[in-house]
């Protein structure tokens, strides 16, 4: 069998977890997922409703499905949506996910963006690489400030934080 992955499809994280990007899966892309993705959880950040099709799809799989409204980074309620992401990456009995957004490009870049930057350390200058190379060269200035502007209040409880979370300042006990 040929397995296709989704377009921009990339491994975000890849150790005792496993986290994923890409554009919107199509139906040639369901046995990649299916076969050797292994999903717990599926974000889509958009601004559509997915085909029906596709959720056939991911309620066949037993893949929970996480619906966050974003059109873009200047959305009124855009900190509430990315804390609505973070979320779900923080709690380890998500795992393994994919996130993805219609092509896999800007708002999945920032929100890979921003895991980079709050849950992995990732340089300004690296996060901003990474996005060129998805985004096609593509300048996303908006995005890019987006993320370097962008922090969180959320509190998680440490023991249920995947292992790549590295800890903030003054941790004690919580994220």
């Amino acid at each position: 069998m040929v397995y296709i992955p989704p377009l921009n499809f990339a491994p975000v994280v890849s150790t005792a977890v496993s986290l994923y990007r890409s554009g919107y899966p199509m139906p040639l892309n369901y046995p990649f997922i299916a076969d050797r993705l292994h999903l717990k959880t599926v974000i889509y950040v958009g601004d559509k409703d997915i085909s029906d099709d596709y959720k056939n799809f991911l309620d066949a799989q037993d893949i929970n499905y996480e619906f966050v409204y974003v059109k873009s980074c200047r959305d009124a309620n855009i900190n509430e949506q990315m804390d609505q992401v973070l979320l779900k990456v923080l709690d380890k009995k998500n795992y393994p996910i994919l996130i993805h957004s219609n092509k896999g490009k800007h708002r999945v870049g920032v929100v890979v963006g921003i895991i980079r930057k709050l849950l992995q350390g990732w340089s300004t200058t690296g996060i901003y690489q990474e996005y060129g190379i998805f985004s096609g060269g593509l300048k996303g200035e908006v995005d890019l400030e987006f993320i370097t502007m962008f922090d969180t209040e959320l509190v998680v409880r440490k023991d249920g934080v995947p292992d790549f979370v590295k800890a903030r300042e003054g941790d004690d006990g919580a994220y």
